[in-house]
């Protein structure tokens, strides 16, 4: 029997970000000396996942909030963008290779995940694909993750680019009262935090799943990490009815372009960091 480890391939390297690990080091470190750190340290973050050219800068807003030096284990949340899921799956490998280094899966953490159902000093990294839940699946899975966003020592890093518009998307909402396509794009994705808050500001959210539900149902805003958002939203709540202080904040928003006829397209992207105090 063959005792090889099974490694998950950098498949994008050299597309969608450069397959040069010094050439990728002084990227990311040249985007991340333009973000503030303001919101941290971050128990969880959310962060676009294009192209780097398009949405490094953006992105770095919300890593800039992660601290090293207490972060042991990164659970990755990112939807299913090619397999048809209704439930959460784990991978089956072992490590995860990119230009910088290679990322050990916890496997522990996913032995204890497995007998859950959910189909694994440096960090690990605990990756999960997340399927098209059901707000009950989301609830049931959110209360699974909870007790490791309790842990301090953990980050939760949610994967997803926010709206997906124009007709290659099959999705072009426009409210005329914000004027340009671009802008009533941007009204749309920061509506995200007037929903989501008691007390409606520019960047605020209240953690709440019922109300993220609400706003996708009545918008249909294309956000592909919609379900790994609401797992986030629906471990915030678990976390909250046992006394636990946390906020949100978004930190950047950005456009891959401005669309301002039919036939343009763009994809959104947000930064955001969760805090626990």
């Amino acid at each position: 029997m063959s005792n090889r480890m099974v490694c998950r391939e950098a498949s994008h390297a050299g597309s969608w970000y450069t397959a040069s690990g010094s050439q990728l080091n002084a990227q990311l470190e040249g985007w991340l000396s333009q973000a503030q750190s303001t919101a941290g340290p971050a128990r969880a973050i959310i962060a676009p996942h294009a192209g780097y050219t398009y949405c490094g800068a953006c992105a770095a807003h919300a890593y800039k909030q992660v601290d090293p030096s207490i972060t042991r284990r990164v659970f990755i949340l990112g939807p299913s963008h090619h397999v048809p899921l209704s439930r959460c799956a784990l991978s089956p490998a072992e490590v995860y290779r990119t230009p910088l280094y290679d990322l050990r899966i916890d496997q522990k953490v996913y032995a204890d995940l497995w007998k859950t159902g959910i189909h694994k000093d440096e960090f690990s990294i605990v990756p999960v694909l997340v399927g098209a839940l059901s707000e009950s699946k989301e609830q049931e899975y959110g209360k699974l993750l909870s007790k490791y966003l309790a842990d301090p020592s953990n980050l939760f890093i949610i994967s997803s680019d926010f709206c997906h518009w124009g007709q290659r998307f099959r999705y072009t909402y426009y409210d005329e009262s914000q004027g340009e396509i671009y802008r009533s794009i941007e009204h749309l994705d920061k509506m995200v935090n007037l929903f989501l808050s008691p007390f409606p500001s520019a960047n605020s959210l209240n953690l709440d799943p019922i109300s993220f539900s609400n706003y996708l149902k009545k918008y249909h805003n294309t956000i592909c990490g919609r379900h790994p958002i609401g797992v986030l939203l629906n471990a915030v709540a678990e976390l909250k009815k046992n006394g636990v202080d946390m906020n949100f904040s978004f930190l950047n928003y950005a456009q891959s372009s401005q669309c301002r006829n039919w036939s343009d397209s763009s994809v959104s992207y947000a930064a955001g960091a969760l805090v626990v105090h």
